[in-house]
């Protein structure tokens, strides 16, 4: 009997917006920089370098905090700033995340109501990039989503990132305990959220209703396009 189920955030619970974070930091910066006569170009590659930079230490497990990425992006620009501009420009890069409009993904706010009417408890296990967990859950806020989650683990909060088992136990606990046999989570990435919860004895779904994760690692219990099709799955079980 599943008493639990949490959810990814990133590319399952809601993904980017046309106009994509990076675009909007690249845009904030720029205009903040153009006395400075540091260039768009410039600034998108300070960016990108510096996510290259996350993605090393979020594979390798070692912490890489929004706040990190913002101070190592102002250093590596390249050009002598204020520290008035430099507040300036960790402002506006935590802003451009603490802002944006992203998308939710069709039928999750449908299948938590469900949950939740069932008396399944839900949470958010997730690895944060650019933007905090505090900022995420003002979004899910604004989107009147936060109150159909009864408890979370962000990795920024957590000091880990998936897949250590330290970031689900975090969240079961916040669920209330719930035994680990007892739970299901539900991601799109095979390294992170099938692999983790399956060593933490979670049964898994995989998501692909936005990202189709190819790499080469074992698949889910599960795979599902669209979330409603959770509820079948958990009718199953």
């Amino acid at each position: 009997m599943i008493e639990a189920v949490t959810y990814d955030f990133w590319e399952t619970i809601a993904r980017e917006a046309h106009e994509s974070l990076m675009e909007r930091r690249t845009r904030a910066w720029s205009e903040l920089l153009r006395d400075s006569e540091v260039p768009p170009e410039t600034v998108r590659r300070t960016f990108e370098e510096t996510w290259r930079i996350h993605s090393e230490h979020w594979r390798a497990g070692r912490q890489f905090s929004p706040v990190m990425a913002a101070e190592r992006a102002v250093e590596d620009l390249g050009v002598t700033v204020s520290p008035r501009l430099r507040d300036d420009l960790l402002d506006a890069f935590a802003d451009a995340g603490a802002t944006a409009d992203l998308i939710v993904n069709d039928g999750l706010h449908e299948t938590l109501s469900e949950l939740r009417r069932r008396g399944v408890r839900t949470g958010i296990i997730c690895d944060v990039g650019f933007t905090s967990g505090e900022q995420l859950r003002a979004f899910l806020e604004r989107r009147g989503l936060l109150t159909l989650f009864d408890g979370w683990a962000f990795s920024d909060e957590v000091g880990v990132y998936k897949p250590d088992p330290a970031i689900f136990a975090r969240a079961l606990t916040s669920l209330g305990d719930v035994p680990a046999d007892r739970a299901l989570h539900v991601g799109d990435l095979r390294r992170t959220d099938v692999a983790c919860a399956r060593a933490t004895g979670l049964a898994r779904v995989r998501y692909r209703g936005s990202n189709d994760d190819e790499e080469d690692l074992p698949e889910a219990d599960h795979v599902i396009d669209h979330h409603a099709e959770l509820l079948a799955i958990l009718d199953r079980s």
